[in-house]
Formats: structure tokens, sequence, C-alpha cells
């Protein structure tokens, strides 16, 4: 079981549009649709919130992602209307709705609680860029593959040619947010949290370009191990 999602939404359409898209980085995350009136009209629908929370919640507990202002209204009215004991494990985010539920979903994916799973929602909203100055080449490998760890095997760097066909869309970001989620490392990908999906999607990086990474702590060579793998395999779309 994981964290579900219930997508509030006023219209029908987007809600399901969201949800389609996180689920393709979360295949095992319930994500449920609540958006239009309860004739699919523009609006919103207290019962078809309190039917996705239904739906999502499987006993981890469920996270709603709204679109506009009176969406939050009706989706507070739902979470009055649960028992106690659920109300302790159903949370709403304050997050922006598509980048808010990808990362929410990408979190539940890799067995976050309600609380992380809120967290990456919400961190979602701000913009990032790559720092100036983003991890080059140096200590690497010529070949690029990871260089060889240093200072008792507790950092590591790699750089990689990206070689399928779409780079590091949506789908490779969350492949490597969650790959590297549970390493115990601080991970560095063109300058930016090489765990955070949103992150990595604002990148950018096409194919033929360079992913430069660096991780410091006990996991940085199996971090490397990892990431570099998953490049040099196309993250399995060639």
């Amino acid at each position: 079981m994981s964290v579900g999602l219930v997508v509030v939404s006023h219209s029908r359409k987007l809600a399901e549009g969201v949800g389609e898209l996180a689920e393709q980085m979360a295949a095992d995350v319930h994500i449920a649709a609540a958006g239009g009136t309860d004739d699919d009209g523009i609006g919103t629908s207290l019962e078809k919130i309190m039917a996705g929370i239904a739906a999502a919640d499987s006993g981890d507990g469920a996270v709603l992602l709204t679109d506009l202002g009176s969406a939050v209204m009706t989706a507070e009215s739902a979470l009055e209307f649960l028992e106690p004991e659920q109300q302790q494990r159903v949370r709403m985010a304050d997050a922006p709705l598509v980048e808010g539920t990808v990362a929410a979903a990408v979190a539940a994916q890799t067995g976050r609680d309600v609380a992380d799973v809120v967290a990456a929602a919400e961190s979602a909203g701000a913009s990032y860029a790559p720092a100036p100055g983003a991890p080059g080449t140096t200590g690497q490998e010529a070949d690029g593959g990871p260089a060889g760890p240093a200072d008792g095997g507790e950092t590591a760097s790699g750089s990689w040619t990206l070689i399928n066909p779409m780079g590091l869309h949506a789908r490779p970001a969350a492949v490597v947010a969650q790959l590297l989620a549970d390493l115990d490392a601080e991970i560095t990908i063109n300058g930016v949290d090489g765990k955070s999906v949103m992150m990595l999607m604002t990148l950018g990086l096409g194919p033929g370009e360079t992913l430069n990474a660096t991780a410091t702590g006990p996991d940085a060579p199996r971090a490397m191990e990892l990431l570099g793998t998953q490049v040099r395999n196309g993250f399995g779309e060639i």
C-alpha cells in the first residue's frame, strides 16, 4: 500500500488528465480524479471528493491536490465530514495542481508517509534553475563513467551523455528521483537536488547533453552506479 492522491479540479477532464500524467511516474499509487460537478459541469462536487478519498485511502492515508479557490473550500468541507480517525491521515496540500500532483505521486511511489508526500507537493511550487558553475567533469573518468569514490567511499561523481530520444523529460526524471530517494547521500545533478523530480525536470536536458552528478555520503558510490546504469540504458526508452 501507499499514500493515495485525490486530484480536485473544476474540470473533470483536467482532473483526469493530471491524474493520468502522474500515473506515468507512479504506477503503484492510487490517484483518484474528483473533477467537475455531479453532472460533469464546471465546478466542484463534495460527493466526488468524498468518493475520491474513499478510493485513494487504502489505510496509509491520502493527499488532496486542488486547483482554484472554491475547490479548496469544497475539499476542506470534505475533510470535515471524515471520521476523526481518518482525518488524521488525510491531508490537503497547498501546491500547484500539476506540479504538486506529480511530485506527490513520486514521493508516494517511494513509500513516503502522508507528511512527506504533502511536503513534496508543496515544495514543487518553487522554480529552480541550475546553480552557477554547476558540477562539470572535474574528478570524472575520461570515458564518462563514475569517478572513484574519495574520502573512504563517501564522495563520488560521474558524467554521462543522455542517449534516450527525449532526454531527461518527466518519466526519466521520476525514475532518477525514485532511484535515489532512499540512498544515504546528498546528490546533486547539474546543480539541482537529484532526489527532486520537479527540480530535475527544470533542467530541460535533451538528448546528447551531459548529465553531471556528484554525491556525498555513505551511499555516494552506489548512487553513481545506479545513475550511470540508468543513463547508459537510456532509462529503458531505447
